[in-house]
């Protein structure tokens, strides 16, 4: 078995867990290449021989992994994420179990499945075209502001410095957007317009139902709020009602498509998994990029198949012994 690990050191807290998965997925016989992200290396060339192997293993938060999908996508490559972030909404997003010898199991058992991935194009203030691929949410307005003001926290706070940045900018400004779904436009005030591949935040609470990785679709969520503590109530009900489906979620409207584009009255802070973009953005087109990547799953996931052979792909899978008592 030839694997590659690519893992980011500056994710998260600096856990050296993958470290762990190694010596758990690595047998006698394997060949096991780390390569480890540097500024003076572009991610793309870290990916570039991803087919050699015969599995490729990301480590880092959300918008790392989001861009290494985003190089692999169409390659047909098995590959396991693994959560080294802060939030690692992707990774929950896909539902394996988080333990470093859980995943080097399921890596060695190689059930996966066809995911989805998406990519969102803009103009920056100077007119320079961006494109970039993204695994959860892309979006403009509030969300973004919540990011950037949490940034210089981030690392010392964890999640909590993203409710710290909602306490602390309560009365968000409402724009005007215009949203464009595979051909039919809406127009809409609020403060944030999301587009989403995956739409489960933390505390398990699914922003809108039925928004998954593997139905070739985008979901756009408009905030239609004009304070964010109107924003507690879905939150709140989502603690009760997690998928969204029987009491849904107030100040939000929902669309689904393969193709969005959003346009703002001003230019504002845009995200894309978490990551800021520098300098304001008034518009972006969003699109699903369908069985982008073949991830591994374990039987946890939502997107396990239950008919996947149960014979392990790779061998070396057997349980841990542990000493009678």
């Amino acid at each position: 078995m030839r694997t590659l690990i690519v893992h980011n050191p500056k994710s998260g807290f600096g856990s050296d867990a993958i470290f762990e998965f190694e010596r758990a997925l690595v047998r006698p016989g394997d060949e096991c290449v780390i390569r480890v992200m540097k500024d003076e290396i572009s991610d793309r060339h870290l990916v570039q021989d991803a087919k050699r192997f015969d599995l490729v293993v990301i480590s880092g938060g959300d918008g790392t992994v989001a861009r290494m999908l985003y190089y692999l996508r169409g390659q047909d490559v098995l590959t396991c994420v693994f959560p080294s972030g802060t939030a690692n909404l992707f990774f929950a997003n896909l539902g394996n179990a988080a333990e470093p010898a859980a995943l080097a199991r399921a890596c060695r058992m190689g059930h996966s499945a066809q995911t989805d991935l998406a990519e969102v194009m803009w103009l920056d203030e100077k007119g320079r075209r961006h494109r970039t691929g993204f695994g959860l949410m892309a979006g403009l307005g509030f969300d973004a502001q919540l990011m950037e003001a949490a940034l210089p926290t981030k690392r010392a706070m964890g999640q909590a410095a993203y409710f710290a940045a909602a306490l602390a900018n309560r009365k968000p400004k409402v724009q005007r957007f215009t949203i464009t779904v595979d051909g039919l436009t809406y127009e809409r005030t609020g403060i944030s317009c999301i587009v989403a591949n995956n739409a489960m935040i933390q505390g398990d609470i699914e922003i809108v139902p039925d928004c998954t990785m593997d139905d070739g679709l985008l979901n756009v969520i408009m905030l239609e709020a004009d304070d964010a503590a109107q924003l507690l109530k879905p939150l709140l009900i989502g603690i009760v009602d997690r998928n969204g489906k029987k009491i849904g979620r107030p100040h939000i409207e929902t669309w689904k498509g393969r193709e969005v584009r959003v346009e703002c009255s001003a230019n504002i802070p845009m995200e894309v998994d978490g990551d800021v973009v520098e300098g304001g953005v008034n518009s972006y087109l969003a699109r699903a990029i369908p069985h982008a990547n073949r991830l591994v799953v374990d039987s946890l996931s939502r997107y396990h198949d239950d008919s996947q052979s149960s014979k392990p792909l790779f061998g070396g899978t057997e349980e841990l012994a542990f000493p009678k008592e």
